[in-house]
């Protein structure tokens, strides 16, 4: 089991090294605040309180001993420069892998470019994904694979009901590609004919509403595919 330091006890520390330890792996959950440290004591391997830009102080503590480092200092006052500080002495400890969160594109480009190797924007891709939800609602989930384009999980419109894969023309129309079909609840017959799931759509396949359908394209294509 890989050995985690998360670095910064805020609500994104706190959530990823609780998440972290409910899964099983060993946490060292750091924080400068005794009252932030305390908070999280029950529910992690080891808390303690002290600077992470004292490379000693993280020695003391098997930090230069961990897999990963996540990094969730916050970055006002002087938080952006000891995060800077901290994946230094990280990095000269040879932590293997270290993330840090950055409020903003111009702060993610700065760890980048002192060797953190990826950086997440909590703030930015919730605001991204909550965007998308509002204008596609009707596609409940997807997964990012490059930049703009996404696998979406789309729930089958009711103007999909009885028709083809042929008759949907999915491409042609929408410029998106059906990878998948898992059949909704009230497709019984289809579903003794073909199973649950269907992983090689076929032009002849019919889709009904309430299907599931994992749909992979441009994210601007897929919010225009039919809510209804």
């Amino acid at each position: 089991m890989k050995q985690f330091a998360v670095i910064g006890l805020g609500r994104f520390g706190q959530r990823i090294a609780i998440s972290l330890a409910m899964s099983g792996a060993e946490v060292i959950a750091i924080d400068r605040d005794r009252t932030q440290v305390e908070l999280i004591r029950d529910q992690v391997g080891l808390a303690v309180r002290l600077d992470s830009t004292d490379e000693d102080a993280l020695r003391a503590q098997g930090v230069d001993k961990v897999d990963v480092a996540v990094i969730g200092i916050g970055h006002t006052g002087r938080g952006f420069e000891n995060a800077i500080l901290t994946v230094v002495n990280l990095k000269q400890m040879g932590v293997s892998q270290v993330y840090a969160r950055a409020e903003t594109r111009i702060a993610g480009e700065v760890f980048s470019k002192i060797g953190v190797d990826e950086v997440i924007y909590p703030e930015i891709e919730s605001a991204q994904r909550w965007a998308f939800k509002l204008i596609a609602p009707q596609i409940s989930e997807k997964i990012d694979f490059a930049e703009g384009y996404s696998l979406a999980r789309v729930s089958a419109p009711a103007s999909f009901d009885g028709k083809t894969v042929m008759d949907l023309q999915l491409r042609q129309k929408y410029r998106v590609n059906l990878v998948g079909i898992k059949r909704g609840p009230n497709t019984r017959a289809e579903k003794e004919k073909e199973g649950d799931i269907i992983n090689v759509p076929m032009p002849g396949t019919i889709i009904y509403q309430e299907d599931i359908l994992m749909i992979s394209g441009n994210d601007a294509d897929l919010a225009k595919l039919p809510q209804d």
